[in-house]
């Protein structure tokens, strides 16, 4: 019997948290972290293309990246063990949310997905030593194609619940908003 599943839109449209039934007992606990039929039937039902897994130290940042098209990629996020703070900021032009931000914390402990649709930024900043993220994506890594927002643009402002201490050079020099390069359209 398939479990039950909550998708629920934030107010970034097209952002959506994704809660799965947990059951818990004196073992640990057990969920269902995906079945095709259940997620159709609910109106969610991308193409995986790729699984990817990172590991993090506490104050490791992690983005904002994304591919523009023709090779544009969503990714469904989870927090396997430890805690996270995800984010992700609307790239598409004409949208009434463009450079807006959002952010939920995942966890081991809260089971949240967050699935971020091509056309936004994405990162994360871990919030625990050895905090293993996982995604699944609608497309392929293509280097050529992908691009980097600055973490700290002071025009997106991300508020991030601690300063980020673990930085790749890429990650620290990304564009701003207003220098990045993106392709992405509105179709409210």
């Amino acid at each position: 019997m398939p479990m039950p599943l909550e998708i629920t839109e934030t107010e970034l449209p097209g952002v959506l948290e994704i809660r799965v039934k947990v059951f818990e007992d004196a073992r640990g606990f057990f969920t269902e972290t995906f079945n095709q039929e259940t997620w159709t039937a609910k109106g969610f039902c991308p193409e995986w293309r790729q699984d990817n897994l990172s590991k993090s130290r506490k104050g490791t940042l992690r983005g904002m990246h994304y591919q523009i098209h023709p090779h544009p990629m969503g990714k469904l996020v989870r927090a396997l063990s430890g805690r996270v703070f995800d984010v992700a900021v609307d790239l598409r032009q004409g949208s009434p949310t463009f450079g807006k931000w959002i952010g939920r914390e995942l966890s081991e402990d809260n089971h949240l997905w967050l699935w971020v649709p091509a056309g936004f930024a994405h990162g994360f900043l871990s919030l625990e030593d050895d905090s293993l993220v996982y995604y699944k994506c609608t497309g392929t890594h293509d280097p050529a194609n992908e691009r980097a927002l600055n973490y700290k643009d002071p025009d997106v402002g991300i508020e991030w619940p601690m300063t980020p201490t673990i930085v790749t050079e890429k990650d620290e020099l990304a564009p701003l908003l207003g220098e990045a390069e993106y392709n992405f359209t509105y179709e409210g």
